[in-house]
């Protein structure tokens, strides 16, 4: 089996927590997943259920959505509503196109600095593990991109919904906004909505996943790769290459609509050999 089942995440409940409810309500040992949402946050999450696993690093799942919700004047030690409060700051009267003129300030390409309580990995230990034993050490910054970003609602705290690439925080988002307005900011709430053409209305509760009340997804749908069906899988099971009437670089190989491999262009014309077996 590789194939793809897309959970709606309930608040509360740790990534890991869903992949293991998963593995023991199908009774399937290889489960992953193509990105964690942190225990405060819900939404779409995308699982690679058995041989699905090894397509992960050809997924294309780059873009993704969240509806957030900044509150503004206080600053926490994680990022959001949750961690310890470590400075507060008077908000400035700001009108509300100047709130939606600063949100989209931020579409484009940016440097963004990730939270200290973050899973990103320096020296072989993650961050937050630094920050548990209050460690100090470098932060890696990196690039990501805002591709949309929308006010959706301004009462207490500032509702939004942003559309951005993999690897984007919106804790970290949510404090770059609060200081382009003149003071600190945090994060209250956030739903992931979207990961590429995968949306949370196509996702699963729990429940659901419990009573056997859901739908697979075919993996091909997260590989857009030129699709390429072939008569026999002999040669392609023995790890050999093969000839393929393409000019593509790399070609997704399937046999009766099932997804068989994937396969790339040898130095030879036409000659393709496995980049990676899904069978």
């Amino acid at each position: 089996m590789n194939k793809l089942l897309l959970i709606n995440k309930p608040q509360n409940m740790t990534s890991f927590d869903v992949v293991a409810i998963v593995r023991k309500n199908l009774n399937i040992k290889k489960v992953g997943h193509s990105g964690t949402l942190d225990p405060n946050a819900e939404g779409l999450m995308i699982l690679l259920i058995d041989k699905a696993t090894k397509a992960l690093p050809f997924l294309h799942l780059n873009k993704k959505e969240y509806i957030a919700t900044l509150k503004l004047g206080i600053k926490t030690s994680t990022g959001d509503i949750w961690g310890e409060i470590i400075e507060s700051k008077s908000i400035p009267d700001i009108s509300n196109d100047e709130i939606k003129k600063v949100l989209s300030s931020f579409i484009g390409k940016s440097i963004q600095t990730p939270p200290k309580v973050s899973a990103i990995s320096v020296n072989g230990k993650r961050l937050y593990e630094y920050a548990r034993k209050d460690q100090e050490v470098e932060i890696p910054k990196r690039e990501i991109e805002i591709f949309e970003i929308e006010c959706l609602n301004i009462d207490e705290e500032i509702h939004f919904r942003v559309q951005c690439s993999s690897g984007t925080y919106i804790r970290s988002l949510c404090e770059d906004i609060a200081n382009k307005l003149g003071t600190v900011g945090t994060m209250s709430q956030l739903t992931r909505t979207k990961i590429e053409m995968f949306s949370i209305e196509d996702a699963y509760t729990i429940d659901q996943i419990r009573n056997k009340e859901f739908i697979f997804t075919s993996v091909s749908k997260a590989l857009i790769y030129p699709k390429i069906e072939i008569e026999s899988v002999m040669d392609v099971k023995n790890g050999k290459k093969i000839r393929l009437n393409s000019e593509e670089e790399i070609v997704l190989l399937t046999h009766n609509d099932e997804v068989i491999a994937l396969y790339e262009k040898d130095d030879e014309q036409h000659t393709y050999r496995c980049l990676r077996g899904l069978w």
